[in-house]
């Protein structure tokens, strides 16, 4: 499969949109999000309002980093010691090879559960999504996984099982932040089992949802 390839462009339509927000014109939420991969997982069919989904939608663009950076905070407030990191237990970014490529395939896979999390995907987003994906250079492998996510049952423990060091943990919860409407309540309800079974604590998961919120 070539999830990195995919995600890597995920992450570059995110960032467009940073980057124009920075520019002091705010963002083109139509360019953004209108009819693109992204706006699919963001739901903008289903009338969400767009301009907060985007701003959040801009921690995709750099979300190991952002990841890493939430994890620091964490540690100075608790005044915790520096932990030894193992090959795995680095930013998406500093991976390279399988470990990316591993890394990046979980991380869509959560990005998806958190698009479903509402349940209000329907059979022609599903395949709407599928031809976006596809337009981003998936191949028939990874088409077939994806139509696979978008129709399984949801299951927190599953994707927690993908997380292969602290870090990963951290990166998928920081991503389904990035997907979900905070003001839905069954979004939030599946945050909370997603934070849950990644054992991330209190603490770590407000440090994340700082970096979301503050990009």
């Amino acid at each position: 499969m070539n999830a990195q390839r995919i995600l890597s462009q995920l992450m570059q339509q995110a960032g467009s949109g940073q980057r124009q927000k920075a520019g002091g014109n705010g963002i083109d939420v139509k360019s953004l999000l209108g009819g693109g991969a992204l706006g699919l997982l963001v739901g903008s069919k289903r009338g969400r309002s767009l301009g907060g989904k985007a701003i959040k939608y801009g921690a995709l663009a750099g979300l190991g980093a952002l990841a890493w950076k939430a994890w620091q905070a964490h540690q100075e407030q608790k005044s915790a010691p520096a932990e030894a990191t193992t090959a795995t237990d680095q930013p998406l970014e500093q991976l390279s090879g399988e470990r990316q490529e591993t890394r990046s395939l979980s991380i869509l896979r959560a990005m998806i559960a958190a698009a479903r999390a509402d349940g209000h995907i329907d059979a022609a987003e599903r395949a709407a999504l599928g031809e976006q994906i596809d337009a981003l250079g998936a191949d028939d492998e990874l088409h077939a996984w994806v139509e696979r996510e978008m129709s399984a049952p949801l299951d927190a423990e599953a994707i927690a099982r993908d997380a292969d060091s602290p870090q990963a943990a951290r990166e998928l919860y920081l991503a389904s932040v990035a997907i979900i409407d905070d003001q839905n309540p069954m979004e939030k309800a599946w945050l909370d089992q997603l934070a849950q079974a990644l054992s991330l604590d209190s603490e770590m998961r407000q440090a994340l949802e700082r970096e979301v919120h503050a990009v």
